[in-house]
Formats: structure tokens, sequence, C-alpha cells
């Protein structure tokens, strides 16, 4: 069954080796209930709220399994939460979710809206964790399971365990796997992004742009 393996959040700390000075990449479990509000997790705070955060970007979420396919890849166990995540997941593709996917998790009600996309800081990270950076990037790009951003639509309580139950889904086939091609391998897939209910609104306007730069 589909269920929440963790539930992680991360305060700023100061980084060198972060773009801005500060991180909150490192995100640790919480036992018991975590209250979701409308801009994120209790005790989860976004340092570079110019790329992170907002609505459309409250709460970001990775599978178990994706984490397992990557330690098998680098030859060394991953954390939850190690990949910056707030949810870790099991028994979910969460990258075959659609945009407007609607998730029910305890009593909070989750909307598919964004992807992920990597960092220098997210590279600096896992070699700072002794995990093989080497064209981190593009590798975890190639791979096209970046995890979805989700916006909250109705505020509750979480915790390590809850069932995750797609309560809708839209039937129009744009993944969080395809958004991701579309944003980072292969830009003629962007016009398939126009009119995706639910999309965030700055991955809108990049399809927008460059539709209108083809007429």
């Amino acid at each position: 069954m589909a269920h929440l393996v963790s539930v992680n959040v991360g305060a700023p700390r100061e980084a060198d080796w972060a773009g801005i000075g500060r991180t909150s990449i490192d995100k640790v479990a919480l036992p018991g209930r975590v209250e979701v509000r409308r801009l994120g997790l209790d005790g989860d705070q976004v340092s570079d709220t110019k790329h992170h955060g907002g609505p459309d970007q409250a709460v970001y979420a990775f599978a178990r399994e994706d984490l397992d396919l990557w330690a098998a890849e680098l030859g060394q166990e991953i954390r939850d939460g190690q990949f910056g995540e707030n949810l870790t997941t099991a028994g979910i593709d969460v990258n075959e979710a659609e945009i407007g996917e609607r998730w029910r998790i305890g009593d909070v009600l989750l909307e598919v809206a964004a992807v992920r996309t990597p960092c220098n800081d997210f590279k600096n990270w896992m070699g700072r964790n002794g995990y093989d950076d080497t064209a981190w990037v593009r590798r975890f790009a190639q791979a096209a399971r970046p995890g979805p951003y989700l916006r909250v639509l109705v505020e509750g309580e979480i915790g390590a365990g809850d069932p995750i139950e797609v309560v809708h889904r839209p039937g129009h086939g744009v993944t969080v796997s395809l958004v991701f091609q579309a944003l980072h391998l292969d830009r003629t897939l962007l016009p398939r992004l126009i009119g995706v209910e639910g999309l965030a609104r700055k991955v809108r306007l990049k399809a927008e742009d460059y539709v209108a730069a083809l007429a």
C-alpha cells in the first residue's frame, strides 16, 4: 500500500559551498504528527526563496524506491531525507503522477504542481556526504525521476506510516517525468504543457514562451 516512510524537515544552515551561503537541504525525519500548512511543513524553512518555496513548491516528495536505485548505483546507503525531500514515499510511482493529481495523506490534501530541478548545491551536498558527485546534476537529470513539488489544498497533520490515497487523476498524461523532460532534456515536449490545469505558473510561462517563439 502506498504510504509515507518519513516526514522530513530542515532549517537554514550556513554553508560556504551553497550558492547563497546557506542551505536547507539537510532534512531530518520527525517523529509523530507534523502540521502541513499552505507554504509547507512546520519546522521546514526555505533558504533560497528566489528558486524555492511558495504555494507551488510547498512540499517536495521523493520515492524510497528511487533512493534505493541511486543507492545501488552509488554503492552506498541513502537515508530518508538525503535528497532534501519533505516526504519519503513508498508504494507509489511519484514520477508517473500527473500534474493536477491529488493525494490524500492523513487529513491533508496535496496536488502535484511542479518538478524538482537539480542544482549545484545538490551536487555539493552529495559530495560532502561521501557520495560520488561526478557530473551529478547531469546524471540525476538523465534519470528523469526528479520527484514532484506539491501544493497544499487542505491543511492538516501527517506522519510516517500514513496511507497515500490518490483521490483525483486528471487523465491528460502529462506526468512529473514528462514535465521534467520537457524542461531539461527535450524542449520539443513543452507544447504538451500548455493548458494543463494545476501546472505551476512559472512552468506554464516557460512553455508559453517556447510556443510563442515558434510562431
